[in-house]
């Protein structure tokens, strides 16, 4: 069974999808019902893919890339802007020129169509855990003691750039160096920031320098 990560370990993760190709759609559904996930929501439609999130309050979207009403980068920069949902998107080998947009959306996985189930598993993983960590790296930036004025804005901006490159190191450092995987190097650094009350900026530093390790 799948559970979400950041609340109740017996919680199924819940599931909007939006695909205008039914086939492609009940596919979907069913690889996700099968696999443990609750869908709560289905539509061929990008508009009424935001209302049902606003609706059910999932902590995953899979967004086909185009459709009526909104097309899924425009329907993900709304999802994102309101919700703390995961967003994945299908897409094409022709509208790869669109992963980029949709990364700028607030997307954080993608997948190419056809697809299989051993490829669409992991990609909600990768959806889900880079999701957390993007929430992480926000909550990080908006504890910082900031006024929230513009200049205070484009600094925090700054700051969760440089956060982010200094936990992006420490989690490469991590699983090279201990053969940690990604979600398990991120909550390293995470943990270990909440258990020192450390940035995680600091934490990761310390981890690429050596002085801070798995078994320290």
């Amino acid at each position: 069974m799948t559970v979400a990560e950041d609340s109740n370990p017996d919680a199924v993760i819940r599931v909007v999808i939006a695909e205008d190709e039914a086939i492609i759609r009940l596919d979907l559904k069913e690889i996700l019902i099968s696999s443990g996930y609750d869908v709560v929501g289905e539509t061929g439609r990008g508009d009424q893919a935001v209302s049902l999130v606003e609706e059910h309050q999932p902590d995953l979207a899979i967004l086909d890339i185009k459709m009526p009403g909104l097309d899924g980068v425009q329907a993900a920069r709304e999802i994102t802007s309101r919700h703390r949902v995961a967003v994945l998107v299908l897409t094409a080998f022709s509208q790869r020129e669109l992963i980029e947009e949709a990364r700028d959306a607030g997307v954080m996985a993608y997948l190419v169509k056809p697809f299989r189930r051993e490829e669409l598993l992991p990609a909600i993983e990768d959806a889900l855990a880079r999701s957390h960590q993007e929430w992480a790296l926000d909550e990080e930036s908006a504890d910082a003691d900031l006024s929230g004025d513009e200049a205070d804005a484009a600094q925090r901006s700054e700051d969760k750039i440089e956060t982010r490159r200094w936990v992006d190191r420490a989690k490469a450092h991590l699983m090279d160096v201990f053969g940690l995987s990604e979600p398990d190097a991120f909550s390293f650094v995470q943990r270990t920031a909440m258990q020192t009350r450390n940035k995680m900026r600091e934490v990761a530093r310390r981890i690429v320098d050596g002085e801070i390790h798995p078994d320290h």
